[in-house]
């Protein structure tokens, strides 16, 4: 009798698994969040995502993780299959648009002849590397990717007004916007917070 207890109780712990696996935070989602981090990244370090591709996917991705931490924080840290749903939709959605962005005409220029663009380049690769490492989340890389936008808007401008060309003192505040970025794109991968 106590061999047929045992074997009950073994199996209903077995089947209680499940049960509790389901509420607590999705390995699946998380797992796929990390996916798309990575496909972000490899779209930056190839040139097929812009900044402000980057700057885009990165702002929804921030969003999605602060809307998964509502969800998560209003049910005691767990996530109900009913969040599950919707962020599986939203990252299907986000997954949706990366390959839009990856595969559209808009590129980065992966082999610049200035020292300026060789800049850009170096600072794109730098990152794209703390995505993939996580030492840089959703938002700071789109706080980046925004100020890294501004500086490439910039520089398109003044080659615009000056016959493909950049002044001498052009260059010089383009450096220097440069050096701020850097030094930003320093902070958010040595601060010491991992995603």
């Amino acid at each position: 009798m106590s061999y047929k207890k045992a074997l009950l109780a073994g199996t209903l712990a077995l089947l209680a698994i499940p049960a509790f696996s389901q509420s607590s935070p999705a390995p699946v989602i998380n797992q796929r969040k990390e996916n798309q981090q990575d496909r972000i990244a490899n779209g930056v370090q190839s040139g097929q995502l812009t900044a402000g591709e980057t700057k885009n996917l990165e702002k929804k991705e921030a969003g999605l993780n602060a809307e998964e931490n509502r969800m998560e924080k209003r049910d005691n840290g767990n996530l109900t299959a009913r969040d599950k749903a919707r962020l599986t939709r939203q990252q299907n959605s986000l997954s949706n648009q990366i390959y839009r962005d990856k595969h559209n005409a808009r590129v980065q220029n992966t082999r610049p002849k200035t020292e300026v663009g060789q800049r850009q380049r170096n600072q794109q690769q730098r990152i794209a590397q703390g995505i993939k490492s996580g030492q840089v989340s959703a938002g700071e890389a789109a706080h980046l990717e925004s100020r890294e936008a501004a500086v490439n808007h910039e520089i398109r401008s003044d080659r615009a007004a000056n016959g493909g060309r950049l002044t001498t003192k052009e260059k010089a505040k383009i450096n220097h916007q440069q050096n701020a970025n850097s030094g930003a794109i320093y902070r958010k991968k040595h601060h010491g917070r991992t995603q």
